[in-house]
C-alpha cells in the first residue's frame, strides 16, 4: 500500500501541493489529471524521491525518504517514467531495455528482453539504435524497460504522449493489462481522459494544489460536482438553469456534456445553429440558447443559420445540480 500524509511542496514561495493525503491499495491503477502546472509531475517526483517534503510517504508501512537523506533518489521496487526517457540513445532498443537485468542468465534476461518488446509492440525493432527510433518508439521503449525488473509500484507521468493515436489505444489495453496481471501498482499522470476512464480504477483531479475530486472514473464522469471536473473529459457546457426550465428564476447553473441534448422535433427550448464539426459517428453542433454557446451531438449535419428543438431530461438536471 502506498500512504501519503500531508505532503506538501513548493519550488519557489507558492506552494505547487498542499497538505496531500491518500491510500492507495496494491494494484491499483491511479490517474491523476488536471489543467497544466496543477502539481501532477511534481506528485510523482515527490512519490519517487526526487524533491524533498516534510510530509511522509511510505510503502507498505515503511516510510520512503527524499532527496535529503539519500544520494541517488528512488526505491529499487519504484520505477518512474519522466517525459524525457532518458534512453542511452548509442545502444539497440533491446539493450535499453535490458540495461539493468543481470547478464548472469543470459537466455533468461533475453526472454524477459523479448516479452517485453512484444508488451509495447517494439519486437522488430529490437535490433534498432534508439538514437534512429521516432520520439513514439522511443517512448515505448522507456516503457518497456521501466517494467523490466518487475517494479511493485510504477509511475508514469504522460506516458503515451508521443505515441500515434492509431497505434495508442492498443499499447495502453496491452500495458494496463500485463501491470493487472502482475499486481503492479500504477499511478498515471495524464491529460488523455481515456487514460483517466477506460483503464483507471480510481481518479484524482487537481487543482491548486489540492486534491479536488477523488473518485472512480465512473462516478466523477455521470455525476462531476463542477464544470471543471467534467471539463477534464472532454467538450462540456454550463447552462443557466432558466434556458432548459420554464418558469425558472433562479441564477443556477447545469453541467451538461454535448450528448446530454438532444435535438428534437418540437421543444420549447430552441436553439440557433452557428456551426457544425463532423466526429466520426456524429456531428458536434455550436448553437446559441438564449445567448449562451452550448455543444449538442447530433446524428445529421444541420445547417448554420437553422434553429433547433432541444431537449434535457428532467432526471439527468436533478442529479447533475444534487
Amino acid at each position: 500500500m502506498l500512504k501519503l500524509q500531508k505532503v506538501s511542496f513548493a519550488y519557489q514561495k507558492e506552494p505547487v501541493l498542499k497538505n496531500i493525503s491518500f491510500e492507495i491499495e496494491k494494484g491499483q491503477n491511479v490517474s491523476v489529471i488536471g489543467e497544466s502546472g496543477c502539481g501532477k509531475s511534481t506528485l510523482l517526483k515527490l512519490i519517487y524521491g526526487l524533491l524533498h517534503t516534510d510530509g511522509k510517504v511510505s510503502w507498505n508501512g515503511e516510510e520512503m525518504l527524499g532527496p535529503n537523506f539519500n544520494l541517488v533518489p528512488g526505491e529499487p521496487f519504484i520505477k518512474y517514467l519522466a517525459q524525457d526517457f532518458d534512453l542511452m540513445l548509442p545502444l539497440t532498443a533491446a539493450e535499453n531495455v535490458g540495461k539493468h537485468l543481470s547478464n548472469f542468465y543470459p537466455v533468461k534476461k533475453k526472454r524477459r528482453i523479448r516479452e517485453l518488446l512484444e508488451v509495447v509492440e517494439m519486437e522488430d525493432l529490437a535490433d534498432k539504435k534508439a538514437k534512429l527510433l521516432s520520439g513514439g518508439q522511443q517512448q515505448r521503449i522507456a516503457l518497456a524497460r521501466a517494467l523490466a525488473k518487475e517494479p511493485e509500484l510504477i509511475l508514469l507521468d504522460e506516458p503515451f504522449s508521443h505515441i500515434d493515436h492509431f497505434r495508442k489505444n492498443n499499447l495502453r489495453r496491452r500495458l494496463f493489462s500485463y501491470l493487472k496481471e502482475q499486481n503492479i501498482t500504477c499511478i498515471v499522470a495524464t491529460h488523455d481522459s481515456t487514460d483517466a476512464l477506460s483503464f483507471a480504477d480510481r481518479t484524482f483531479v487537481l487543482k491548486n494544489g489540492n486534491i479536488y475530486a477523488d473518485g472512480t472514473p465512473e462516478q466523477l464522469y455521470k455525476s462531476p460536482p463542477n464544470k471543471y471536473v467534467a471539463s477534464l473529459f472532454g467538450d462540456v457546457n454550463h447552462i443557466m438553469l432558466k434556458n432548459l426550465r420554464e418558469n425558472e428564476n433562479s441564477r443556477k447553473r447545469v453541467v451538461l456534456y454535448p450528448h446530454d441534448i438532444s435535438v428534437v422535433k418540437d421543444s420549447a427550448i430552441r436553439a440557433e445553429v452557428r456551426n457544425t464539426y463532423f466526429k466520426g459517428e456524429n456531428f458536434l453542433i455550436q448553437a446559441k440558447l438564449n445567448g449562451e454557446e452550448i455543444l449538442v451531438e447530433h446524428k445529421k449535419n444541420i445547417q448554420p443559420g437553422n434553429t433547433i428543438a432541444l431537449k434535457v431530461q428532467e432526471k439527468l438536471i436533478e442529479e447533475r445540480l444534487k
